[in-house]
């Protein structure tokens, strides 16, 4: 089935558009002639015109919010949609929402429209919102799904926030090492060319002349540098290694391991508790963690925990994971309460990744301080030297 941008007229000769789901142009005719229209003209729309970009996580968070308080207070769906539809929202977001409400109008399902949206929507709500369909309860399900997402996306703020300030140090220090290279050293370099200089001068000197000829193709070379790195990070073979990095760095490898862990317990908990089953649970887990290498070893754990064997003992395996998270399950496992441990497993590691993310910061910060300082501060060394030499050969000849 297609999707057609159709124009048309009612019996008043009133110009209406729309969009409506045909197999081909006849049925589409058809349908409009139900509706008292006339079709004038129409096109098919291409797979994915409409689904552009994903939805970002604050904005998934305010829709199941929204959906959820309007649905608790027995608001129909459809007339829920119709006053989400009503508010003001980015361009690309008001029509995703218009998209669900014309698939609604139509007797689809909401998890049917959302799915139907490409990437718009992830997996991981889709198949709560489906869950929540088929139990009654699809309030409790976009009420979950709203805390999840909410959690998430104060989550990668404070990330973001943290790692605001080391890259603009790091950029300064960047940019200050240029300026000094481009346009004051050569200045002073000028002084010292009958001198004998120490080695550290000339290395600072043939730094500086290479600056100054050869900046523009520097440049270049920094930008093409980085952009081969961005693509290189998308290679399978290259990711896949870059994300065992991330999970065995010193330092940085312990605080992505908690972030997984964290990302891994809160979207379990959340599907567990919407009644979907264990193993369902874990392949769609899977696809939400973010790191190709934990992601790599799901087959395995899946088949394990379908051929019977406990969660808590085939979560072990998972290289990635904080090692607590197993333990922690055997207990949930125990008293039968895993979606309460769960629940407890995420808020825990959800406060240490954060107290994890300020300890690196404010270790990051006095090091690049101290980076920045050794830079300078080496330059500052290889012009005073010779100017102090100099001076003694002035003061000699006095």
């Amino acid at each position: 089935m297609a999707v057609f941008k159709y124009t048309a007229k009612d019996i008043e000769s009133n110009v209406i558009t729309g969009k409506h789901d045909a197999d081909d142009k006849h049925e589409l005719a058809v349908f409009l002639r139900s509706q008292n229209l006339f079709l004038i003209k129409c096109r098919e729309l291409p797979a994915q015109e409409d689904n552009i970009n994903k939805i970002k996580l604050n904005e998934l968070s305010d829709f199941s919010r929204q959906l959820s308080a309007m649905l608790s207070s027995g608001v129909s769906l459809i007339r829920a949609m119709e006053i989400l539809l009503r508010r003001k929202h980015k361009p690309q977001v008001h029509l995703i929402y218009e998209n669900l409400y014309r698939m609604l109008q139509q007797g689809n399902t909401l998890s049917d429209a959302m799915e139907a949206q490409g990437k718009a929507f992830p997996p991981l709500m889709i198949s709560m919102f489906r869950a929540g369909e088929s139990s009654g309860q699809l309030d409790k399900a976009a009420k979950k799904i709203s805390d999840q997402y909410a959690k998430d996306y104060r989550l990668h703020n404070k990330l973001k926030s943290a790692s605001t300030y080391p890259i603009i140090l790091l950029i300064t220090t960047c940019v200050v090492v240029f300026a000094v290279f481009k346009f004051i050293l050569p200045s002073f370099f000028e002084m010292f060319d009958k001198v004998e200089l120490p080695w550290i001068t000339t290395v600072v000197i043939k730094i500086s002349e290479v600056v100054n000829e050869y900046w523009m193709f520097l440049i270049i070379g920094i930008l093409c540098l980085i952009g081969l790195i961005a693509i290189l990070v998308n290679v399978p073979s290259v990711r896949y290694q870059y994300d065992r990095c991330k999970v065995k760095a010193p330092k940085i490898g312990w605080l992505m391991q908690i972030i997984y862990t964290a990302r891994f317990a809160r979207t379990l908990c959340s599907l567990y508790n919407s009644g979907i089953s264990i193993v369902s649970a874990l392949q769609i887990v899977r696809d939400t963690m973010g790191n190709t290498y934990i992601e790599a070893q799901f087959d395995q754990l899946i088949r394990d925990v379908r051929n019977g064997t406990a969660l808590s003992t085939a979560i072990q395996q998972i290289d990635g994971f904080d090692q607590k998270l197993s333990s922690n399950i055997a207990v949930g496992e125990e008293s039968g309460k895993l979606e309460d441990m769960l629940e407890s497993i995420a808020d825990e590691f959800d406060y240490e990744s954060e107290e994890a993310t300020q300890r690196l910061v404010t270790l990051m910060e006095p090091l690049l301080i101290i980076f920045m300082a050794l830079i300078i501060g080496t330059i500052m060394i290889s012009v005073m030297l010779p100017i102090f030499q100099l001076y003694q050969n002035t003061s000699a000849f006095t």
